[in-house]
């Protein structure tokens, strides 16, 4: 029985190319005069995705046509994807097609030479096999069924950065391991480079005799194992390219004499720009895992009517239960809830096991949050607030919920919540028009300074890009993007449950997407703490607060915030600051008094630093009680806290 061919010219492209390609066809059977083909990119129209090519013949780069066996040329018609949002391609055969003749679906220029200019751009992530779609129907009435499918291999461009994959916090003479990613402009591998290109690696106080070279591999990833520090200190590992003599540095590298505990670098919500969260679930871990080197990750659907469906729950269940691996990759399985505004906000729910129902709203015993935590422990999930300075998605932490709330994400791809722009905040949630009804203003019912200021106690995390829920047409609209966050949880070993008591310590950090490490203390005492005057009454007089910042970049400002005003001002000349200062105002004359006349005055320090290339971490609070009283007037803005110190370095 004959069968229909499909194969395209060329079978292999490289990611982010530009050129022609051709898609033949040769049917079964004859194609009558009439025959209807819809020809589908499958592509969701985002920056990274296969570009979407013009229809109209008199354009000579970036079209799309129909070449009949005679070369003649037929115009598409292009027909809206209501799924996507972009555009399918429809043919009309002007004559028959008999058994045997070719279908041609080609994409660029018409004029071949300059295809490499005027031609079609093709997506920019590498995937095997990576599908297109025909759909014929000879009857000529739109109704089509099962798709012809062509395959093209997308592979890594040139080589253009070398990725140095390191652990952020390690003991001194402990072995530990590295990887190098050979990543072309768009962070796939690639082994493509000139044959006779070698990299260099070293270090500061690295053995002569120890330095290493390198060939460029095919697979574009090398491990390289028992590599080890005996001097305490920073580091950062170079790579020199001795071709060009371009040189890449790891993200820093903290030697201590003796550590109990590691950094561990992930997200908790967010999705891939290039896998559907939900979807694509497994491609989208394994991306996270391996290619952004991530040692933790959440799925954070939004649960909404009947997303996502029952199977779909169980399939992500599944696949989070079987990438997690202690000591490699922590998968958390969770879903993120929209609950009114102001009272609820969006919640992401994240859970300790992966055996979890998905919590219905249209159900009643779970249609408001406070129902969700009442039948539900602490230990059993955690509940965080996120985007909470959106207008019209905000939360106001009036119903902040200590024991299942025990973080909330400071900042995501859309913008900071930590306070308002005026008071400071470098990465604003905005819309850049005025007259744009799609997206999100800030308001200060969100946030977080003033929520730390009625004494909710958290830690800080950061979120990733979305498009789902209410972040959806986000992207089509003037909403200011920033880059995807990440948040550092700092735990005893690397295993689900760890991390997870590591949150509910508020043992952890959060940054723009940087691997800035940041230690910050008060009387020895890590971030997220809570220290009593009880127990330490010399609190009451004098709070001696150390800390450093070792950035990726030159660090332009440390601010230290005292009670959601600065306290504090660094600004370094280099990428490591380590700091000590003493904050000796009587505490009774600062503290704050709590809404809760049951709790004691306090105050809080938390730790904010930018970068030159304006990448921000964040910092856990601090909080200090000041137990020797019951109740104290409200926070007198001293002169010193007015004015904050200026100190250059």
């Amino acid at each position: 029985m004959r069968r229909s061919i499909c194969y395209t010219e060329p079978k292999v492209i490289l990611a982010g190319q530009t050129g022609n390609w051709k898609f033949t066809y040769a049917a079964a059977n004859s194609l009558p005069k009439g025959t209807k083909l819809l020809f589908d990119l499958l592509s969701r129209g985002k920056e990274i995705e296969w570009q979407i090519p013009q229809t109209n013949l008199k354009t000579k780069e970036n079209l799309i046509w129909l070449e009949l066996s005679d070369k003649s040329k037929i115009a598409a018609q292009p027909i809206e994807n209501l799924v996507h949002l972009t555009f399918q391609y429809e043919f009309i055969l002007p004559s028959e097609v008999k058994t045997g003749e070719n279908l041609t679906i080609c994409m660029g220029s018409p004029i071949e030479d300059n295809a490499e200019k005027a031609g079609n751009r093709s997506q920019c992530y590498s995937k095997r096999r990576r599908a297109f779609h025909l759909y014929v129907d000879p009857k000529g009435k739109g109704d089509y069924k099962d798709p012809e499918v062509f395959g093209v291999d997308v592979k890594g461009n040139e080589l253009h950065v070398i990725r140095i994959i390191t652990p952020s916090l390690i003991t001194k003479n402990a072995r530990f391991d590295i990887l190098v990613r050979f990543e072309d402009a768009f962070g796939n591998l690639t082994g493509i480079a000139p044959e006779d290109t070698l990299i260099e690696l070293s270090y500061a106080q690295l053995r002569e005799n120890l330095n290493w070279k390198l060939f460029v591999p095919e697979t574009g990833f090398i491990s390289l194992p028992n590599l080890y520090f005996n001097e305490i200190g920073l580091y950062h590992l170079q790579l020199c390219n001795q071709k060009n003599k371009k040189i890449f540095y790891s993200s820093p590298i903290i030697c201590t004499q003796e550590e109990s505990r590691s950094i561990f670098w992930g997200l908790l919500h967010g999705e891939s720009d290039r896998f559907d969260a939900v979807e694509q679930i497994e491609s989208c871990l394994r991306y996270f895992r391996d290619d952004y080197a991530m040692q933790f990750y959440g799925v954070s659907p939004f649960e909404v009517e009947e997303s996502p469906s029952n199977d779909h729950w169980k399939s992500m269940g599944n696949y989070v239960h079987e990438f997690n691996e202690d000591d490699r990759f922590s998968a958390f399985l969770g879903f993120q809830w929209e609950g009114d505004s102001a009272e609820e906000g969006i919640k992401h729910i994240l859970y300790h096991k992966d055996s979890k129902l998905l919590l219905r709203k249209k159900d009643t015993k779970n249609n408001h949050i406070k129902k969700v935590y009442k039948s539900h422990t602490s230990k059993e999930l955690q509940g965080i607030p996120c985007f909470t300075m959106a207008k019209g998605a905000h939360f106001d932490f009036s119903h902040f919920e200590h024991e299942h709330e025990h973080v909330v994400e400071i900042y995501n791809a859309w913008g900071s919540s930590e306070c308002l722009e005026k008071e400071g905040n470098p990465k604003p949630i905005k819309i850049t028009s005025k007259g744009e009804k799609k997206g999100f203003s800030e308001t200060a019912d969100g946030s977080i300074r003033n929520a730390l200021n009625r004494n909710c106690r958290f830690g800080f995390v950061a979120g990733g890009l979305d498009d789902r829920g209410v972040y959806s047409g986000l992207y089509e609209s003037n909403q200011v993007q920033y880059t995807p966050g990440l948040t550092a949880i700092i735990a005893a070993n690397h295993t689900r449950d760890a991390l997870f008591q590591a949150l509910q310590q508020r043992s952890c950090f959060a940054t723009t997407g940087e691997r800035i490490i940041v230690d910050f203390k008060i009387a020895e005492k890590p971030m997220g703490s809570e220290i009593s005057t009880k127990s330490k009454p010399g609190l009451a007089y004098n709070r001696y607060i150390t800390g450093y910042v070792a950035g990726t970049k030159q660090l332009k400002e440390i601010l230290i915030i005292r009670n959601g005003l600065p306290f504090k001002i660094f600004h370094p000349k280099e990428s490591y600051f380590a700091f000590t200062l003493d904050d000796n105002e009587p505490l009774s004359s600062i503290a704050l008094t709590s809404p809760d006349n049951d709790r004691p005055p306090f105050i809080y320090y938390y730790l904010r630093a930018i970068q030159e290339d304006e990448h921000i971490a964040w910092g856990s609070p601090i909080w200090v009680d000041h137990s020797a009283y019951v109740h104290t007037p409200s926070i007198k803005k001293s002169k010193k806290v007015k004015n904050a110190k200026q100190d250059g370095n």
